[in-house]
């Protein structure tokens, strides 16, 4: 039977493709693996955007196979959403961090804004350690988590 095998990567639209990148790279600490403006007519009719010229990022996290995508549509009409975390549609991507307070200190000083300041959990999977969720400069949110247990692995009580 056919199934799903791993993870490939998560996607993000953008308003500009150059500050997301700066975002991602210069202040998550991502790596830029290529960036590029793909041109071929399957991407059009892909995305639902026949006449689309698409810029596209691929970011790597250092160590991993955890690729972002991040895409910069020119050509499609672009109506502005409301990122907050309750509105239907929108989503966020979370990572494990090895000492949350210091590396939010860091970004907080660099102008990262967050829904919060960094919180800790009372319950569940993440008990005992903290977490918070970031802004990046169009509105996604990214939850970065420190924590001794491994997510998949919790049972509720």
């Amino acid at each position: 039977m056919a199934r799903i095998t791993k993870a490939h990567h998560t996607g993000f639209t953008v308003r500009s493709l150059d500050r997301s990148i700066a975002f991602y790279r210069d202040v998550l600490g991502f790596e830029l693996a290529f960036q590029w403006n793909p041109r071929a007519p399957y991407i059009g009719e892909l995305v639902g955007y026949p006449e689309v010229d698409l810029h596209s990022a691929i970011l790597r996290l250092p160590g991993t196979d955890v690729c972002l995508e991040l895409l910069e549509y020119r050509n499609v009409e672009q109506i502005p959403v409301d990122m907050h975390n309750g509105n239907v549609g929108n989503g966020h991507i979370a990572f494990n961090v090895d000492d949350l307070m210091s590396f939010y200190e860091k970004l907080t000083a660099m102008g990262v804004k967050s829904v919060s300041p960094p919180v800790t959990p009372t319950i569940g999977p993440n008990k005992g350690g903290k977490a918070v969720y970031l802004i990046d400069p169009d509105g996604f949110r990214v939850e970065l988590i420190e924590s001794a247990q491994v997510f998949g692995s919790y049972k509720p009580e």
